[in-house]
């Protein structure tokens, strides 16, 4: 009964009819399309899983990481101002919010520099490299995205900005504070509406933050190039998620005591866990939408296998030759997988076996800026040699011979035969050449 229903719907979102295309209406079909996809990504189970092991991760890392940051901070004098920000990240946690956060700030006084010295700063370092390896490839999975970044890469990367980050982070911070201290903005809150647009700014600076880290991670964290509108986009709505998720979490701690009562003791701990959670699967879910806002193509399928018949196969594989042949040699366009996803409006992942199938018959060759050229002069490329590269690809293991049926052989040979002898003789470079010459209309 729910099955029908979804294909309807993916049919009415994807599919619109004709009668409501140019009007609103389509344009919020092309709007719910995201939160369409998001809600089927959840639904998989592929997200969900990682944010748990994301959660798991953490436990084992948090030590480190707050001894990293914070002894950098430490020794500059000013870890104390990250207080607030760490506060305000457990603040859905309840009453036990400003414990916790105490505790955390009692933890980061008591260590020493002999502790980040020798073995243990070894240990530190390796555990933090693997927690955020761990984020990246969480972050890669979302952006079908196969290699990670090197080992030196992340040591320098991300070590760097575990120390400059909350530098940073405290710098912004006290801006904002050396800005609401001066006499103009004190002058302002006695004077409405200001005051209540200056209470407003000051309740909402910890989300904006909130979001632009979420939006320097979308675009630093996957080894990919993020686009600034896609990071942006996914970094102010994971924000805006966490902000309305961390209510609910508040309302919840703050109106039950059932937790309490059967858990005792450790219903903070099972809130905390749970808290942990919700803020990966934002994370993820966010980062989610930055890779469909960028790869809109991606929206339909998501995560499912993508399977091209084979006239379409064939068609696809003629129009990456064309395209690449008519501009490597004015440089109008640098072909990558992704350009050629974008402009031939196909996912990705059904155009790589295509590309790949290209390249293994020595039609294409990949370039030292990761874009496509051909691997030789187009005049020897026929149109049967780019038709026979993906016609006879073979995907896994090979079959053992099959019994022959032989008029059912024969028609085909007699089809087969029918195509070659039509394109005969027929290059690539004469496919571009006759389409330039062709009067346009």
């Amino acid at each position: 009964m729910i099955a029908p229903l979804l294909t309807r719907l993916e049919c009415w979102l994807f599919e619109p009819p004709e009668s409501i295309i140019g009007r609103p209406l389509w344009k919020l079909t092309r709007i719910l399309r995201y939160p369409y996809a998001l809600i089927r990504d959840i639904t998989r189970g592929e997200l969900t899983l990682r944010a748990m092991s994301l959660v798991f991760t953490t436990l084992l890392s948090i030590v480190p990481i707050i001894a990293l940051s914070f002894s950098v901070l430490k020794g500059l004098g000013y870890h104390r101002e990250l207080e607030p920000v760490l506060y305000s990240f457990l603040e859905p946690l309840g009453d036990r919010a400003y414990e916790i956060t105490a505790q955390v700030m009692s933890f980061v006084d008591n260590v020493k520099g002999s502790v980040l010295g020798g073995i243990g700063l070894t240990f530190l370092l390796y555990t933090l490299i693997t927690t955020v390896q761990k984020v990246e490839e969480s972050f890669n999975f979302v952006w079908r995205v196969e290699q990670p970044r090197s080992f030196g890469r992340r040591f320098s990367e991300y070590v760097s900005v575990m120390v400059v980050g909350p530098a940073v982070i405290v710098a912004a911070l006290g801006l904002i504070a050396t800005l609401a201290s001066t006499s103009v903005v004190e002058t302002l809150s006695h004077y409405r509406p200001f005051d209540t647009l200056l209470l407003v700014l000051g309740r909402i600076t910890p989300y904006v933050l909130v979001s632009g880290v979420f939006t320097f991670m979308y675009g630093f964290i996957p080894n990919t190039k993020v686009q600034l509108r896609a990071a942006l986009i996914g970094g102010v709505s994971a924000g805006a998620a966490w902000a309305f998720s961390g209510m609910v979490i508040a309302r919840f701690v703050s109106s039950t005591t059932t937790t309490t009562l059967i858990y005792a003791g450790f219903a903070i701990v099972i809130v905390a866990l749970m808290w942990l959670y919700v803020s990966w699967l934002i994370l993820l879910l966010g980062a989610q939408l930055a890779f469909y806002v960028q790869n809109p193509q991606y929206l339909r399928p998501g995560r499912g296998l993508i399977s091209l018949n084979s006239s379409l196969r064939e068609r696809v594989a003629l129009s990456i030759m064309y395209l690449i042949v008519n501009d490597y040699r004015t440089a109008q366009h640098r072909w990558t997988v992704n350009r050629l996803a974008d402009h031939l409006e196909l996912p990705g992942a059904a155009l790589t076996p295509i590309v790949d199938a290209l390249e293994n018959r020595k039609l294409l060759l990949l370039a030292e800026d990761d874009s496509w050229v051909p691997a030789r002069d187009p005049h020897a490329i026929e149109l049967n040699d780019v038709l026979d590269a993906v016609r006879h690809e073979t995907a896994g293991p090979r079959l053992s011979r099959i019994r022959d049926i032989a008029p059912a052989v024969e028609a085909a040979r007699v089809a087969e035969q029918a195509l070659l002898d039509s394109l005969k003789g027929k290059t690539v470079a004469e496919l571009v050449e006759q389409a330039k010459s062709a009067p346009r209309p």
